[in-house]
């Protein structure tokens, strides 16, 4: 029996007879000879080092793209499938800033944060991995079937279920370690107290990974899970800085490491939105609180709060002391 037939035993329901697994073999086996299509068991020069450290690790993994990417340095993103404007912007550029400086973002591909994190690292041109809780030939969801072809042609899409697995309630708790037991850390962008997200999270602790949680307003039913997580001991985060800090030497062949690469950041940045535009329009070289701020542009205070927090991200901005904000002299400038 090779490695394959025996993960496919061990991972069928008991009860599936001879006869139904001899036909999924099979049914495997063509799927594997197709291009970029793997199967890699525990044991494998190719399984992820850091995944093979848990006590529960998968005995095998399917993957359809670079199996290699796998075994790079990894941030999850996490966080609800509904969330805010705001908190969709903040995943995706977090994501996009993280890929650019050499992290590989790895989320679960539904709804959401998931998708805005994934979107992100790939508009940046990095790479980012996906984590299915289904068979790797069921499109789950379909809205993002495009995406995960996306997502396959540079990272990859990985699941530890076999061909054929529909999407299940249980599935997803079993992904969700999958996703934090392949990566450094986990940050949670928004996230309802009862939520998958604090699942990763307390998982990703639970492995002896970093978990990291962005705070925003009080009023957001979305921010009261990582304010939780916060108060349970997760970083706070407000640039990516932080996380690079909190990594720290794990990540040193990745982190930028000097105010040039600050620099490069801010111009490989993307286009800023009207209502981007609008705030630093407002924001001079002079220090300015909050208030101000949403004085001169009539943006409520949300958006101004997220806003700022993107535009210190992408070093357009500087964070001055008494919770002002002043916009960042380029050095072509000084």
């Amino acid at each position: 029996m090779d490695e394959l037939e025996t993960w496919l035993k061990q991972a069928l329901v008991p009860g599936c007879n001879a006869e139904a697994r001899l036909q999924l073999l099979e049914r495997h086996r063509r799927w594997l000879d197709q291009p970029a299509h793997h199967f890699i068991p525990r044991g494998s020069p190719r399984y992820p080092g850091l995944l093979a450290t848990l006590p529960d690790a998968p005995s095998g993994l399917l993957v359809r793209g670079n199996p290699d990417a796998l075994s790079l340095p990894q941030l999850a993103i996490v966080g609800s499938r509904n969330p805010t404007p705001a908190g969709h912007d903040i995943a995706r550029r977090f994501a996009g800033h993280l890929a650019r400086s050499g992290l590989t973002i790895t989320s679960g591909l539904a709804i959401g944060i998931d998708t805005a994190a994934h979107r992100g690292a790939l508009e940046g041109g990095g790479r980012t991995i996906a984590v299915c809780g289904t068979g790797l030939d069921i499109d789950y969801p379909r809205a993002n079937a495009v995406l995960s072809a996306e997502i396959a042609s540079g990272g990859a899409l990985v699941s530890e279920f076999p061909l054929g697995t529909p999407a299940s309630r249980s599935n997803f708790p079993r992904r969700n370690r999958i996703i934090s037991g392949l990566s450094l850390g986990t940050l949670v962008v928004e996230a309802a107290v009862r939520s998958g997200s604090l699942i990763t999270a307390r998982l990703a602790a639970e492995q002896g990974r970093e978990v990291f949680a962005i705070p925003g307003s009080i009023h957001n039913p979305l921010s009261r899970g990582c304010h939780k997580l916060i108060r349970e001991g997760a970083q706070l985060v407000e640039t990516a800085d932080d996380i690079f800090v909190e990594l720290g030497p794990l990540l040193a062949a990745v982190s930028p490491t000097s105010a040039e690469s600050a620099e490069s950041t801010a111009v490989l940045a993307p286009a800023l939105d009207k209502g981007y535009e609008i705030l630093l329009d407002a924001l001079g070289f002079e220090p300015a609180s909050v208030d101000d701020l949403i004085a001169r542009t009539g943006l409520a205070a949300d958006e101004v709060a997220s806003m700022l927090l993107i535009l210190e991200l992408e070093a357009r901005i500087d964070a001055c002391p008494g919770g002002r904000y002043a916009r960042r002299v380029s050095k072509a400038a000084k």
